[in-house]
């Protein structure tokens, strides 16, 4: 009998004790023990199993007041490969464990964060609070803290303070577990408290982990690794295992193994093509890794077609915000990129928030590290990491376009949007350049129109737009056809009596010397010398719409051949 899918749960013993399905990642907890580190951080992309692994390590390794109730913990692992372990026998129930999740900080101002953080250390606190008022430690102190009229200075050291109480009582090192450390710097940063809630965590993080004696491991888990210098700079025993790193590689995600045994489990083996083009993608170490949040929707309802699971779990503002203010040079990127297209850049494991804005690596960098682009070859280079960057997936493809689409829509309105193209359907084209001028006059910046590289500018800002059509056109730029490399290009996906649109893209700035006439000439006799549109036909689309696109700044012609 097939178990059901637990969409949504991330605590373990839920998933265990419901019967749901659970992919058995178990000796993720013998790899923390073994390893040399003491404090580990591993940042990973959003819904990608760090809660349920965290919740997992909390089940293994946190003592019990009673044998049943030892006894009971023991169960959850019953068939898993920790079980057959000597790690097992040798650690499982042994240390006080401290377990808080940042999950949920994501407040508007410092003050509001501030006071959900001291809340939950309180309740971590209530959790513990037998041992800690028996062991007679600290008593006024953690007083303070359960009645929550400690300062911040008490509260930033408490996680410090109740490792070594839970020590001392119990004469065992205590583990610490921190899941989605940086959710509320995230929030800091998006909402302008950045520096104050730096302060407050590097004080936090450093009391409980900086060669603290009371701790037997420190297991840490975000999105990405905040700069050093900002709030690991007291670290010094801190390791860190990104998804570049081999080293818990399979531990997060769904390993390709894993996805073939699911596939087989669910009767969805001939639905493993269409998982791949849109969940797969995602490299960590060595290994080839699935979104599981996604396939696990997938294959829980099965759907006609895939769907942007992933994608809807959140609202994606800081990458919108990235993109859209990152300047022309990040927006033509995308553009290249949604293209099926690859650009290079230097990957960063440190994320500067307050650099974000000033240094185009880092915008990649995070979109790397979140799980928006994959690095499909690395490129040698001394000291650093440069990567071919490419997008992971139809999923990410999804969210990238839908960015571009709002952004247009936003800038220009969506009606006017959708009577611009539906004439460039229709072959209305004094509508259409009516229109597209209208909306570069709107959108694009006289910078952007004029600089370095303006076929490319219009060429992207056109692309954009186009997307628009996705639901009845297949769009794509810059690939061969007949004798060279077409601009643009839209094909309809299904039926094909629609016109196929084929665009041609010339500046006359320059080697036209202010001349549209002449680019626009120019622009004809390359289509008809390469034959795209005679390719197009022998495809089966007859009816080909091929159009000339001639700029200049903020002026544009458009011809039909």
């Amino acid at each position: 009998m097939k178990k059901r899918i637990g969409i949504g749960i991330s605590d373990f013993q839920e998933l265990r004790q419901g019967d749901f399905l659970f992919i058995d990642k178990s000796l993720f907890i013998s790899e923390i023990i073994e390893t040399g580190a003491k404090v580990l951080l591993i940042p990973r992309p959003r819904r990608f199993g760090k809660t349920l692994n965290l919740s997992m390590l909390k089940y293994f390794f946190d003592r019990h007041e009673t044998e049943q109730d030892k006894k009971e913990a023991e169960a959850l692992f019953n068939g898993l490969q920790i079980k057959k372990t000597d790690v097992f026998k040798q650690h499982f129930a042994k240390y006080p464990v401290i377990s808080i999740t940042f999950k949920d900080i994501k407040e508007r101002s410092f003050e509001d964060a501030l006071y959900k953080i001291r809340d939950l250390l309180t309740e971590e606190y209530k959790h513990h609070q037998t041992a800690l008022l028996t062991s007679k430690n600290n008593s006024s102190y953690v007083k303070k803290i359960l009645d929550g009229t400690g300062t911040d200075i008490d509260f930033a050291l408490s996680l410090q303070k109740l490792s070594q109480s839970l020590s001392k009582s119990y004469n065992t090192p205590a583990i610490i577990l921190i899941d989605e450390y940086d959710t509320p710097i995230h929030a800091a940063w998006q909402y302008g408290y950045y520096d104050e809630m730096i302060s407050f965590m590097r004080g936090l993080l450093s009391g409980a982990l900086k060669d603290n004696p009371h701790i037997y491991k420190g297991v840490i888990t975000g999105i990405l690794r905040v700069a050093k210098e900002s709030i690991f700079s007291d670290l010094n025993n801190l390791k860190v295992s990104t998804i570049l790193e081999e080293e818990f590689a399979d531990k997060f995600g769904i390993t390709e193994d894993e996805l073939k045994a699911l596939f087989r489990e669910y009767e969805m083996e001939e639905r493993l093509s269409e998982a791949d083009a849109w969940y797969n993608g995602y490299k960590f170490g060595s290994y080839t890794i699935f979104n599981p949040w996604s396939i696990l929707n997938f294959i829980d309802s099965n759907p006609p077609r895939p769907e942007p699971y992933w994608a809807n779990t959140s609202s994606n503002a800081l990458v919108k915000e990235l993109v859209i203010d990152g300047g022309l040079d990040v927006r033509e990127n995308i553009e290249k990129l949604i293209a099926g297209k690859t650009i290079d850049s230097v990957i960063d494991k440190n994320i500067v928030f307050p650099e974000l804005r000033k240094k185009e690596r880092y915008i990649y960098s995070l979109f790397f590290f979140c799980g928006y682009l994959k690095c499909v070859k690395q490129i040698p280079e001394p000291r650093r990491l440069r990567c071919e960057l490419a997008v992971p997936n139809e999923e990410v493809k999804y969210i990238f376009e839908n960015i571009i689409s709002s952004w247009l829509e936003e800038s220009f309105g969506n009606r006017k949007l959708t009577t611009m193209l539906r004439a460039l359907v229709d072959g209305n084209l004094d509508q259409f350049q009516r229109l597209l001028n209208e909306f570069v006059i709107t959108t694009l910046s006289f910078f952007d129109a004029k600089g370095k590289n303006p076929e490319a500018v219009y060429q992207a800002f056109v692309l954009g737009m186009l997307l628009h059509l996705g639901n009845e056109y297949e769009i794509s730029s810059n690939r061969e056809l007949g004798y060279g490399r077409y601009d643009i290009l839209a094909v309809p996906k299904k039926d094909k009596s629609k016109p196929a649109i084929l665009m041609e893209m010339k500046s006359i700035t320059g080697f036209y010397k202010e001349d549209p006439e002449k680019a626009i000439q120019e622009a004809i006799e390359q289509i008809e010398k390469r034959a795209y549109a005679k390719e197009l036909k022998a495809k089966g689309f007859d009816n080909v719409i091929k159009i000339v696109v001639v700029s200049d700044g903020k002026k544009v012609w458009v011809k039909r051949l």
